[in-house]
């Protein structure tokens, strides 16, 4: 069976347990990381070096980095409708995917950070209002993105909407003032209607 390394407030880790479950993929998660420690153990290390979760083992092979997993689980696990084949098609889904490392996450967490995370004499309420208006400059690039498409890379649910609806509900649920995004305000419902998506991400944020 599938093992998975993370806890399960990770949004890294939120993401592999969504697409296994709409792959239809029995796992096993193992808590670490955070508040379980392990991650800095030599056994873990072994597995992944920057001693970061998730890592998946799958029989013999080790994949970490989250994005490379949902790509992995979906491309030995019949995932095409998840990511599709065709070059130019896959293509719409990989750009979002990477545009998820390369600028969302940041701001992203900035903000989990500078609002739950840290003790409160730790917060940084400038990095907070910094981040949030830059998180508010990105979710307006998705909510054109949504204006004649009701998901992320098309008409269909894909590993891109994974990526990104995780933190949309961190987005729409930090208690931050924004700006109305109707139109990811509807994706997100759309998202919400998927027990995965109850399952693993729609929960309290810590």
């Amino acid at each position: 069976m599938l093992k998975i390394w993370g806890r399960a407030n990770s949004s890294n880790v939120q993401k592999v347990l969504w697409c296994c479950d709409e792959l239809g993929i029995g796992y096993e998660r193992i808590d670490a990381g955070g508040a379980f420690g392990r991650t800095r153990d030599p056994d873990y290390l072994a597995l992944n070096p920057m001693g970061l979760v998730p890592t998946i083992e799958d029989g013999d092979a080790v994949v970490w980095e989250s994005n490379t997993i949902l790509r992995y689980l979906a491309t030995t696990r019949g995932g095409g409708r998840l990511y599709p084949t065709n070059p130019v098609a896959r293509s719409h889904v990989e750009r979002w995917m990477d545009w998820q490392i390369a600028h969302l996450v940041t701001p992203m967490s900035t903000l989990l950070f500078h609002l739950i995370r840290l003790p409160e004499k730790e917060r940084d309420a400038g990095a907070a209002e910094a981040a949030r208006r830059r998180g508010q400059e990105l979710w307006g690039i998705v909510e054109r993105q949504l204006a004649d498409r009701d998901y992320i890379a098309g008409a269909s649910f894909t590993l891109a909407d994974i990526c990104l609806g995780i933190f949309a509900y961190r987005w729409l649920h930090f208690p931050i003032e924004r700006q109305p995004l109707p139109r990811v305000e509807a994706w997100h419902g759309r998202l919400a209607q998927r027990q995965a998506f109850a399952t693993h991400v729609m929960q309290p944020i810590t």
